[in-house]
């Protein structure tokens, strides 16, 4: 697979002349002992890396350091606050603007990224300027087109998603021994107020053993595919 961060040039954008940028959010944090702190950013860029080349949109650098709170206690995870995250994602993109990209579609894969909701919220109030994917029902989708055993409750984290995806991508990210990490918390009622330490001993929740390369392809297919209908719902292009 190619390099996850683009390589582009400044006359290349300029002959792409595309009015909506992919930016990529991830985190650093725990992922079991197995898997990169880097895991959300690397799966983040990869979604993004995809949908900029199937739509021929401006891809940016991913975001590596974001809201992991809830893992603060597990041993490599480091954390900026939501005000912070919440105004390097509206500085972006009004950066963007002033360049002449007026669209932003961002790519989140870590789920207490919770702000960025509100960077959208906020944004749209003056038009369709930005587009937070995937979403809940793009997630959904995805697993139930490429097959995947577990819903999205049962495989919170570190699991049959994100390893499948990190198996087709970047398989020398995955360790050996990832197999013998599921561990299982479907219902985690405090996890605001516990965190993950509160549901897991190992940092993981899911399935990890039920991953393939086979299932990340089509999970990224499928969210290539669901990323056309946000696309369409910003009014700059």
């Amino acid at each position: 697979m190619d390099a996850l961060i683009t390589q582009a040039t400044s006359a290349d954008e300029r002959r792409r002349g595309s009015r909506v940028a992919v930016l990529p959010v991830g985190s650093f944090e725990q992922h079991g002992a197995h898997l990169p702190l880097t895991t959300d950013t690397v799966i983040a860029s990869m979604i993004a890396q995809r949908i900029a080349t199937d739509y021929d949109l401006f891809l940016l650098p991913p975001i590596t350091v974001a809201c992991s709170h809830e893992h603060a206690p597990i041993t490599g995870t480091v954390s900026i606050s939501a005000t912070t995250l919440y105004a390097i994602v509206n500085d972006i993109w009004k950066s963007l603007q002033a360049s002449g990209v007026p669209g932003l579609l961002v790519v989140n894969a870590h789920g207490g990224n919770y702000v960025l909701s509100n960077v959208v919220q906020e944004a749209n109030t003056t038009g369709r300027n930005l587009a937070l994917f995937p979403v809940r029902e793009d997630w959904h989708q995805a697993r139930a087109q490429a097959g995947l055993e577990t819903t999205g409750a049962e495989d919170m984290h570190g699991g049959e998603v994100e390893v499948s995806l990190l198996l087709h991508g970047a398989p020398h990210l995955v360790r050996e021994g990832i197999e013998q990490d599921d561990h299982d918390a479907p219902e985690r009622p405090h996890l605001l107020t516990l965190g993950m330490a509160g549901y897991t001993e190992n940092g993981i929740i899911g399935r990890p053993s039920l991953a393939t390369a086979v299932k990340g392809k089509a999970v990224l297919d499928s969210l290539s595919r669901s990323a056309a209908a946000h696309l369409a719902a910003l009014n700059v292009i």
